[in-house]
């Protein structure tokens, strides 16, 4: 059986004729939707060079675009910490042995893994000013972090129950043999397994985290995406502002994801075993039956 038959039938003469045309047509038509938006925009003049220069100053930089990009990665850094930190602890509090832990944090993780984001966002704004837990300069970052960490901790919490239980369950039966308490086991035997599975869908919710600090524009927080429309206003460049912020996100996000690889593969490594030894290689016989005059 061929490789590109083992998920599904290889396609017939027909079928792949009608597949050529189907990729054709939907090329053209993207091709003529991009056409028309550029056709549009260049008509409306979003697309001049007058529209781009305002990026080649630094006055710009430094009062819109800089402190927006400041906004989003402080926020973002500090609610990824919290998330993985308040995540980790609800995930292995949800596999606990003890009633009165695991219930109020399966309680805690499907309440906020229900409530929407922003609703949390405002209501953690609205929360802190009314009891001035927060500088008011800093109540829009405080509200964007409690709503982040909330639901994004929720999440992970999921995500590392998930992972625990795809271990095979030998590994935990085989501890409890040994002697080995449930809080040891966990952390010296399957958190650490887990988490390397499970890294790329933490990074894929960290990515998360990083574009939902845009949804902080509701309550004033002063981020990448607010700044662009601010951008947009001020020289009427929406669009090339627009652009510009979406870049920048994309190469924040790419690096994440790069950066989630390369430690994949780290961890990867760090944890494979000895190389198997083969049949050919000499043994060393002075490691075995020293006393024996070094004979097997």
């Amino acid at each position: 059986m061929s490789t590109a038959s083992v998920l599904f039938d290889a396609p017939g003469p027909r079928a792949r004729v009608r597949n050529r045309i189907v990729t054709v047509v939907t090329l053209v038509v993207a091709a003529a939707v991009v056409w028309v938006l550029y056709s549009r925009l260049q008509a409306r003049g979003q697309l001049d060079a007058a529209k781009w220069e305002p990026f080649l100053t630094a006055n710009l930089w430094k009062t819109y675009i800089l402190p927006g990009v400041q906004g989003t990665l402080t926020a973002a850094a500090v609610s990824i910490v919290l998330a993985m930190v308040l995540g980790f602890a609800l995930g292995v509090g949800r596999m606990s042995a003890h009633r009165a832990i695991r219930v109020p944090s399966a309680i805690f993780v499907e309440f906020f893994r229900a409530v929407p984001v922003l609703i949390m966002m405002i209501f953690a704004y609205f929360l802190f000013a009314m009891y001035d837990v927060f500088p008011s300069k800093h109540l829009a970052l405080a509200g964007v972090i409690t709503g982040l960490t909330l639901y994004n901790g929720a999440v992970i919490a999921e995500i590392v129950r998930a992972g625990v239980n795809a271990l095979p369950r030998g590994q935990a039966e085989a501890a409890s043999a040994l002697g080995l308490r449930w809080g040891q086991t966990m952390r010296a035997i399957l958190l650490p397994q887990a988490i390397t599975s499970m890294l790329p869908v933490l990074i894929s919710q960290l990515v998360v985290v990083l574009k939902d600090t845009a949804i902080g524009y509701q309550i004033t927080f002063l981020e990448m995406v607010r700044q662009g429309t601010q951008v947009g206003a001020a020289y009427g460049n929406y669009i090339p502002a627009l652009i510009v912020i979406a870049i920048l996100m994309i190469a924040v996000n790419f690096s994440l994801g790069h950066f989630a690889t390369w430690l994949e593969g780290r961890l990867r490594r760090s944890r494979r075993g000895p190389a198997p030894m083969h049949a050919d290689e000499p043994v060393n016989q002075g490691a075995f039956g020293a006393g024996a005059g070094g004979t097997i």
